[in-house]
């Protein structure tokens, strides 16, 4: 492979970690910001965000030879976002450049072409466009304490990295320390978005190396939950299960051993209304102020800030924990006592748990039919039930590909609890309890630490 020399002012693709490539461009380090040893690398400002970051040479590509390609790969309206205002500008770029060619010709000169330049922040067409009240975030922090996009021409338009938030404004963290207890599929990309929108977060997880990479981008190190709760004002946990949220809660050197009065706790776990009851009546008898919150949404929702979420509780707490519902979704409602977000979330997940079994038995009878799985999905694609969810799902089936971004033991989990709930209410649920028993045939199979697409598999076997 050939060597790609990149110089300051180069529009890139950039591979941060484990997100996914993004548009930016290479400008000059802080001058108190020295380059890694050992390392070839550039200083790299990524458009749509503030975000920057020294970035290897072998996980930098040119910007237009890669277009498509990343276009291709990548979804999200963020992402979107972020190529617009890169194509906005170099076409705001271009007309300056013509601009100039067409006063240099009228004058009788010639002008020659001159590459495009990207704006670095100490040029002065870009600083003039800042908010005079932003602060200048440390040279040190390798992750911006808030998110915002340059409109150059019209001025600053302030976006939140949970785009459909963005009505609200630029976030403004709370000054109160947030704990965050779990970090899992949903927890890690929660995190990472509080601490993208400057939020003070302390962080544990029973396997303690997965905090090292939060500890790397500005999080503090819990090292129990008890321990959390006491440092921290709000405290969220985010775990696997109705067993595992209580162990939290109540176990050794539990979160109950550090609540105090004042002190507010958020499950954020997709457990039954009666564990909600049980955790909110030991949190309150200790002067806690407790809010369940689970989230709607995937790994990768997670990650892009994306997540829809389902509060109930005290509403004192859910006002507090405004600019952290904002930096982690898209959408957060309010659902009144403490039960009801744990019903609603159930009976989403009940429909989404079902409506991936009958796809897949839909995929597995084309099959046997003689009938072309691409051919079913394209048709399916195009008609009323057409969805990104629908479409990435088959893809990953039919590619093979049952990396987790929702783990299928999970689900299994949620309509195992929605059937006990119908049951508790004497409503009937065959079509969850049909689907319940073929992911239980997957789980039989090794499956359970696979996507809950990998229900295809009982169909198969």
């Amino acid at each position: 492979m050939a060597t790609v020399h990149l110089r300051i002012g180069d529009l890139v693709w950039g591979k941060l970690g484990r997100y996914p490539p993004w548009p930016g461009k290479v400008v000059s380090p802080p001058k108190d910001l020295k380059k890694p040893r050992g390392k070839k690398c550039h200083f790299v400002k990524f458009f749509g965000t503030e975000d920057h970051a020294w970035i290897k040479v072998e996980q930098l590509k040119p910007y237009h030879p890669h277009k498509d390609e990343m276009i291709k790969i990548n979804k999200g309206k963020r992402f979107q976002q972020a190529v617009d205002a890169v194509e906005d500008f170099l076409k705001k770029a271009k007309g300056k450049d013509q601009n100039s060619d067409s006063k240099g010709e009228s004058k009788g000169k010639k002008t020659p072409n001159k590459p495009l330049k990207i704006l670095e922040e100490e040029d002065e067409d870009l600083s003039a466009l800042k908010d005079p009240s932003e602060k200048p975030a440390s040279s040190m922090e390798p992750i911006s304490k808030r998110l915002k996009i340059i409109e150059e021409d019209t001025g600053s338009t302030s976006i939140q990295a949970a785009d459909s938030t963005a009505i609200n404004g630029s976030i403004t963290p709370t000054d109160k320390r947030i704990g965050f207890l779990g970090l899992g599929l949903m927890g890690s990309g929660i995190v990472s978005n509080l601490l993208k929108m400057g939020h003070v977060v302390t962080v544990w997880n029973r396997t303690a190396e997965k905090c090292d990479l939060f500890i790397q981008e500005g999080a503090r190190l819990g090292r129990t939950p008890a321990e959390v709760v006491s440092m921290c004002d709000i405290t969220f946990s985010c775990v696997s299960d109705p067993k595992a949220a209580r162990d939290l809660v109540m176990g050794p050197s539990g979160v109950l051993q550090g609540i105090r009065p004042g002190k507010c706790y958020i499950e954020m776990s997709t457990v039954d209304p009666e564990t909600i009851t049980e955790l909110s009546q030991v949190i309150t008898s200790r002067g806690g102020r407790f809010l369940e919150a689970p989230v709607a949404g995937s790994q990768q929702l997670s990650n892009d800030g994306m997540l829809v979420i389902l509060a109930a509780g005290d509403r004192t707490v859910y006002e507090d924990c405004s600019s952290c519902f904002q930096a982690m979704g898209k959408t957060s409602f309010f659902l009144g006592e403490a039960g009801n977000a744990a019903r609603m979330m159930l009976i989403l997940n009940m429909v989404q748990g079902s409506f991936m079994a009958t796809i897949a038995e839909g995929l597995t009878l084309a099959q046997a039919t003689g009938q072309s799985q691409q051919t079913f999905l394209d048709i399916l694609c195009q008609g009323q039930m057409a969805s990104t969810f629908v479409d990435q799902k088959c893809q990953n089936i039919l590619q093979g590909n049952f990396k987790p971004d929702y783990y299928l033991k999970h689900i299994q989990k949620d309509l195992r609890l929605a059937i006990s709930m119908g049951d508790m209410a004497n409503h009937p649920t065959p079509m969850a309890a049909a689907a319940n028993e073929v992911y239980k045939r997957a789980k039989a199979l090794d499956q359970s630490d696979n996507d809950i697409s990998a229900v295809y598999r009982a169909y198969i076997h």
